[in-house]
């Protein structure tokens, strides 16, 4: 690998030598008389000193011009001066080559009078531009108050806008796009575009710069703005994320505070929320509740499926439509699960208390007709031909409870989740239920 390298740099050496270097001044190009024509080195000699007498800052140069060749010869102020004297001579015709003698000059009284010239005439540029700096000044300055009124409009901004966040959003966005406006149109009439280009360039640095340094903030902020936009629950709401469970309580630019069943409040950042699986309990009013019933494998399996189904269509809290189902799991020799489930409307129901209740009352139907829950134990049976089977004796079943418990919401719970919704401005939940 190393051999490779110093072969291409050898091969790359002439190529570099041959490569002319942009800064240096432009020499004479084209054929070379073999004549030697002293008319012709007039004629030039005239042509230089009178380009020489037109420049002020050349004063102090004499040329002279023998077979072609141009010899300079005196002082000048500043470095940019040779330059630019040799890139001129270069383009009069006939000339062979330039022979630079001009030196800087070291005298302290002409150096001065040089920057005195140079600070004069900007000086005079600046005043000449005073009238185009004010008009510039004049003009920003009216592009961003009509910025700042109209990001201070906050009924209009609250009737384009979903949420208060989105509208502050966009207020700030007003402004800062008024800003931006404001100070391209002002230097674009100051004549300072190269500013304009400086400053473009170095803001768009920072802001690439900035957004390595804050990715977590800027994600943050993207996901606040899109849960708001999108708002995928309500407050009040029963979700889950991450294993997380409890009722929504407001969302701000921070995070979205829950309140677990347990009356522990929760804070998950918006960004966790949005990449995050979110399920939404309460979404959707229907919703199904399942319950696992075992029974005897021996008894009639079928009729106590059908058993099941009669005692879920008969109860008041459980839904006609969608219709209740149950099916038969086997989970082993010993006994047989019915997995049964019916529907609830959450309004007004409390799921997890009417998954209680119907799980008691199907309990006790099965038990009354004889579905039995069968012993954790192993019997031995000696069967004899001669000898009469006796019926095994059914175990008594206690008696149902008519009356069904008292299946609405907590209200306390529900104070608890009122009293958590503060409002303070910062809430970017809509108050308003979905239909």
């Amino acid at each position: 690998m190393i051999r490779v390298l110093l072969i291409l740099l050898a091969l790359a050496a002439p190529v570099a030598a041959q490569v002319a270097d942009p800064s240096a001044p432009s020499t004479p190009s084209g054929a070379i008389s073999t004549q030697d024509n002293r008319a012709t080195d007039l004629a030039i000699l005239s042509r230089i000193s009178s380009i020489l007498a037109q420049v002020p800052e050349f004063d102090g140069v004499r040329a002279s011009v023998d077979a072609g060749i141009v010899t300079l010869v005196g002082e000048v102020t500043e470095q940019q001066t040779i330059s630019r004297l040799e890139s001129l001579l270069a383009r009069v015709e006939g000339v062979v080559a330039i022979e630079d003698r001009v030196t800087l000059s070291t005298d302290l009284g002409t150096r001065l009078v040089s920057v005195r010239d140079r600070f004069q005439s900007r000086l005079t540029a600046v005043i000449a531009g005073l009238p185009f700096m004010a008009l510039g000044l004049a003009v920003g300055a009216i592009i961003v108050l009509a910025g700042g009124w109209l990001s201070r409009r906050e009924r209009t901004l609250s009737g384009i806008a979903p949420n208060p966040f989105i509208a502050g959003f966009l207020a700030q966005t007003i402004r800062l796009t008024a800003w931006i406006v404001a100070l391209v149109v002002a230097l674009d009439l100051m004549g300072a575009r190269a500013l304009l280009g400086t400053l473009l360039g170095a803001a768009g640095i920072f802001g690439l710069s900035l957004s390595f340094a804050a990715r977590d903030t800027i994600e943050g902020f993207v996901a606040t703005m899109l849960l708001s936009l999108r708002q995928p629950f309500n407050p009040n709401d029963l979700i889950e994320v991450n294993g997380l469970r409890g009722r929504v309580i407001r969302l701000t630019s921070r995070g979205t505070t829950l309140l677990t069943l347990d009356g522990n409040h929760i804070r998950i950042p918006n960004q966790i929320i949005y990449k995050a699986v979110l399920t939404n309990y309460t979404r959707n009013p229907e919703r199904r509740f399942m319950v696992d019933l075992t029974i005897d494998p021996g008894a009639d399996l079928g009729r106590a499926r059908d058993l099941v189904l009669r005692a879920l269509a008969g109860m008041d809290f459980v839904l006609k439509r969608p219709e209740p189902v149950a099916w038969l799991d086997a989970q082993g020799p010993d006994h047989v699960v019915i997995r049964a489930g019916g529907w609830v409307s959450q309004d007004g129901t409390d799921f997890d208390l009417a998954r209680g209740e119907a799980f008691r009352l199907l309990r006790h139907a099965l038990d009354s007709k004889g579905y039995l829950v069968p012993e954790p134990v192993h019997r031995i049976r000696l069967e004899q031909p001669e000898a009469e089977a006796r019926p095994s004796p059914a175990r008594p079943s206690r008696p149902a409870d008519a009356r069904l418990s008292d299946l609405n919401p907590d209200a306390a719970f529900e104070e608890m989740v009122e009293r958590g919704r503060i409002d303070d401005g910062r809430d970017l939940l809509s108050p308003t239920p979905r239909t």
